[in-house]
């Protein structure tokens, strides 16, 4: 596949040829006939939900990411407010987590009647920047939700040592992550918790669908009730055991994943590893093609971490560029290319600003990226066509946009 950059070409949103004829989405699922097949044995089975597929599931994925165990969400959302809820936050507590993530990660605290409390991200990857949580840290503070970023593991050995000295609880929020390694270890062995999400765009799906994995029995007990409407046992517990009674023992939600998803979920995780390589194929293809190129600046990728990709961010060097992200993202969406952003920083959604009273500025690494930040297609199903399209757009249009 060429990367040289293509010769000036009118731009499609200026009346141009685009370099695609249909759209090149950012992200999608993936499902072969295995998948397809897995599911419709269990729609053929007694069992729709809370049913063998579940435990079949967790115990799998438990192995893959080195965790004692897993448990299974109807969302990553829900994972994320189960996590919360396991770690005991409730009103006037606090949790410091990074603005630049989807708003799901402050969510969960909020939901236990705490507060988000936020800490700027590290210049390079993104992640939240372990001094600034350090300098955050307060009386009421409980714990601390690093973000992977993109699927880049944060900086897990620092944010665990600042915990354990101040007696809080690290839910590692690596919906972008699955399959990441820091330090020679896989993630979801590593913090007290590790929330995963099986979205139809990261790195296997179950078309909703979440886990939490932890090392603690404690925690994973909590986990399986909560989900269950805080009840202590589960409709197929209780007919083997040919009994009726049952015991709400706290408040939950009904956050099941069912069988379905489940058997989706079994039929995927077994791809995992082809799904990976290949995303990271396309990162060093990417890489390679942009490295050499004035207005964007790549996303970094420490020594000591082996990233998943769910993204490949870039950030645009404006300073080199006569036009704005905004102009960029509009330009390239005209040449076919479904970039997208990740993230308006959580912040500045206004529901924040009016609730917390943010103007803005707070946190002038975030917002800076955010300024720059543009998410080009990254999903394990690219051809290498669509690779080379993505390359030739961005060439197209920062050498339009070039000062």
């Amino acid at each position: 596949m060429s990367t040289t950059p293509l010769i000036s070409q009118m731009l499609a949103i200026d009346g141009g040829s685009p370099v695609r004829q249909t759209l090149l989405p950012y992200g999608r699922q993936s499902i072969d006939e295995d998948d397809i097949q897995a599911v419709v044995e269990v729609l053929r089975s007694a069992w729709l939900t809370t049913g063998p597929k579940v435990g079949e599931f967790e115990e799998a994925f438990a192995k893959r990411v080195d965790a004692r165990y897993a448990v299974s969400f109807s969302s990553g959302t829900a994972a994320l407010h189960g996590a919360a809820f396991a770690a005991g936050l409730k009103a006037g507590d606090e949790a410091i987590t990074s603005p630049l993530t989807f708003a799901a990660t402050a969510n969960c605290v909020l939901y236990q009647g705490a507060a988000p409390v936020f800490a700027d991200v590290c210049r390079d990857t993104l992640n939240v920047d372990t001094e600034q949580v350090r300098a955050r840290i307060t009386a009421r503070t409980r714990a601390i939700l690093p973000v992977d970023y993109a699927g880049h593991p944060a900086d897990l050995d620092a944010i665990l040592e600042i915990a354990q000295g101040h007696g809080l609880v690290v839910i590692e929020d690596a919906c972008h992550a699955l399959g990441a390694e820091y330090r020679g270890r896989r993630v979801g062995s590593i913090a007290d918790m590790t929330v995963f999400s099986f979205h139809p765009v990261k790195h296997i799906t179950t078309g909703e669908g979440g886990m939490v994995a932890t090392n603690n029995a404690g925690y994973a007990e909590t986990l399986r009730r909560f989900r269950n409407h805080g009840i202590s046992s589960d409709a197929r517990q209780r007919q083997s055991a040919a009994q009726w009674h049952y015991e709400m023992v706290l408040l939950g939600f009904n956050y099941r994943l069912t069988d379905i998803g489940c058997a989706l979920g079994l039929s995927q995780l077994q791809k995992l590893e082809a799904n990976l390589a290949r995303r990271r194929e396309i990162a060093v293809r990417y890489t390679t093609a942009f490295s050499k190129m004035p207005g964007i600046m790549l996303p970094t990728v420490r020594d000591e971490v082996n990233p998943a990709w769910h993204l490949y961010p870039i950030r645009l060097n404006l300073e080199k560029l006569s036009a704005d992200r905004a102009q960029v993202f509009r330009a390239l969406r005209a040449e076919n290319i479904g970039v997208n952003v990740h993230y308006i920083p959580v912040h500045l959604h206004s529901y924040y600003r009016e609730r917390f009273g943010y103007k803005g500025a707070e946190f002038p690494v975030c917002e800076d990226a955010y300024q720059r930040l543009i998410s080009l297609p990254m999903f394990h199903s690219m051809t290498d066509r669509d690779v080379a399209d993505v390359v030739a757009a961005v060439s197209k249009v920062c050498l339009a946009f070039g000062r």
